[in-house]
């Protein structure tokens, strides 16, 4: 099923709700770039699992309208916005890539309405003390977050660029990204349909402009606006240990920074290893 909900400022988010209607709910926060078509297991999977997924484009992405300078905590207002909307109470959360510190801000500021909460191959804040955050990351990402901090404008045209050039040539973009993956991802990128998928995935995504990877990025680059320390709910941490896009130090960051976070680090796996684990997790998340 697919929807459009109305914030309480009058934005538009797109909203795809899968899986059986009596599952237990789980909020699907998709990377970035990209969209609520992004990466989820198979409808009959999650009848097997018995969970209700729901995955929404971010602000700026897909058919969900920007919210200018949005920050990493501004997802909370809208994941509520989403359960009310389709009459959902308590939710677990799972974010995967650029998703995950926003599913982390729902573990920190909606602790009465999430259960649990995984972040796979999350960043860690851009002020994280005694990380040095940009060690193992890969120079396209660098060069993301150094632009950033010269401001929006630089940020706005090099995205810009690089978005008109994916929408131009889809399947040429995940085969250029593929080749610079570690070997354990592109074995997993070399399956035809995760192909597809990713090609939606970031078409659909970019399809009217770069902004919400824009205000990904920059909302990344500033203070998160909540405390990591002050998490009550149930957090799994998952990282690949050869990841090049989220080095691995910034989820072993948060597991020593998040109270009681459960931290799983797999070696010999990247980036991309989190579509493997996904179904794993979603079983965790509504145990």
């Amino acid at each position: 099923m697919q929807g459009t909900v109305r914030t309480s400022d009058g934005r538009r988010l797109a909203v795809q709700d899968s899986g059986p209607q009596t599952g237990r709910p789980v909020f699907l926060l998709h990377g970035t770039p990209g969209s609520r078509f992004g990466p989820a297991p198979r409808e009959r999977v999650l009848y097997h699992l018995g969970v209700r997924l729901i995955a929404f484009d971010r602000p700026g992405y897909g058919d969900s309208d920007r919210l200018p300078g949005r920050t990493v905590s501004d997802v909370v207002a809208d994941v509520a916005r989403i359960a009310d909307a389709l009459g959902i109470g308590r939710f677990a959360v799972v974010g995967r890539s650029g998703g995950a510190p926003h599913a982390l801000a729902c573990a920190a500021l909606l602790p009465e309405r999430t259960t649990r909460v995984a972040a796979l191959v999350s960043l860690a804040p851009r002020d994280a003390p005694g990380l040095d955050w940009f060690e193992g990351m890969t120079e396209s990402n660098v060069r993301e977050y150094v632009n950033a901090s010269i401001g929006r404008n630089r940020v706005t045209a090099t995205l810009g660029l690089r978005s008109l050039s994916i929408l131009a040539d889809p399947a040429g973009s995940v085969a250029e990204m593929t080749s610079q993956l570690p070997e354990s991802d592109r074995w997993i990128v070399a399956d035809a349909g995760i192909q597809d998928m990713l090609e939606r995935n970031f078409a659909e995504g970019l399809r009217s402009s770069a902004d919400g990877w824009v205000d990904d990025v920059m909302a990344f680059s500033t203070g998160w606006s909540f405390d990591l320390g002050k998490i009550s709910t149930p957090v799994l941490l998952w990282h690949g240990e050869d990841d090049i896009f989220a080095p691995v130090e910034h989820t072993r960051w948060l597991g020593r920074n998040i109270p009681g976070a459960r931290v799983e680090v797999e070696p010999g796996a990247a980036h991309f290893g989190a579509l493997r684990v996904m179904t794993r997790v979603l079983s965790w998340l509504v145990r």
